[in-house]
């Protein structure tokens, strides 16, 4: 959001918060331009660039024995009830822990049974911080399953602000042409009303780099017209006749 609102000003960016099993959804009906989603996916229709993957963690109440180590096992669960909520993002082969006896709704209401002691709750690292609380905290299970993040986007809507903010998310700095409509890979700009700025004398926009060449600050290549050398001479003077 920083980094879009300093690039274009004229722009607005907001940013919808929607469940993961929407996400894919939300695209499709043009709801949203592009969407940091968790793979995997229904792909048709659709691009996606993953970009990370996420550490899981396990939300414990902060006086749980738990909170007293850096990291946890799944087989450590095996004697708490671990929570299943019916928006869980994580895919187990075979999950830790004890099952309840109902499975909460969303990971929001599942985060406050962990409050009131009922049990524990794995989720992407992610998930914990958004739904963190002053009484809870969380800890790494080192060998669970990992959640994957990719931004997507309908691969018919791939306009120049969609490139815009792919290049934001992979960042690509300002200077970057990778990725970019030709007429911005050449150095054209526009302003906010939409005109066409003509490039700075005298200078061009690099290749891949965007760097500008031949700028007003690079030397000359001609020699210095001071020193004599690089421009004409001059003609050369006798010694002047005595007259008789």
């Amino acid at each position: 959001m920083r980094i879009w609102n300093e690039r274009l000003p004229d722009v607005p960016l907001t940013l919808v918060g929607v469940p993961a099993a929407e996400a894919s959804d939300v695209l499709r009906g043009r709801d949203a331009d592009a969407g940091l989603v968790r793979l995997p996916i229904d792909r048709t229709d659709l691009s996606a660039i993953p970009l990370y993957a996420e550490t899981t963690v396990v939300v414990i109440p902060k006086d749980h024995i738990m909170a007293a180590v850096d990291e946890v096992r799944a087989a450590e669960l095996a004697d708490d009830i671990v929570l299943h909520p019916l928006d869980d993002t994580l895919e187990w082969e075979h999950r830790p822990g004890r099952p309840a006896i109902e499975r909460p709704a969303t990971t929001a209401d599942a985060v406050e049974l962990v409050a009131a002691g009922v049990g524990l709750l794995v989720v992407p690292q992610s998930l914990a911080r958004l739904h963190h609380r002053k009484d809870l905290t969380y800890r790494p299970v080192v060998d669970a399953p990992e959640s994957r993040v990719a931004l997507s986007w309908l691969e018919d809507e791939t306009t120049d602000l969609v490139e815009e903010f792919i290049g934001i998310v992979r960042g690509r700095t300002v200077n970057s042409t990778r990725g970019r409509p030709r007429s911005q890979a050449q150095g054209k700009s526009a302003d906010s009303d939409g005109a066409r700025r003509k490039p700075a004398t005298g200078r061009t926009a690099g290749r891949s780099t965007g760097k500008a060449t031949g700028g007003s600050g690079a030397k000359s290549a001609g020699r210095n017209p001071r020193s004599g050398s690089g421009g004409p001479k001059a003609a050369k003077r006798g010694k002047p006749r005595r007259r008789s």
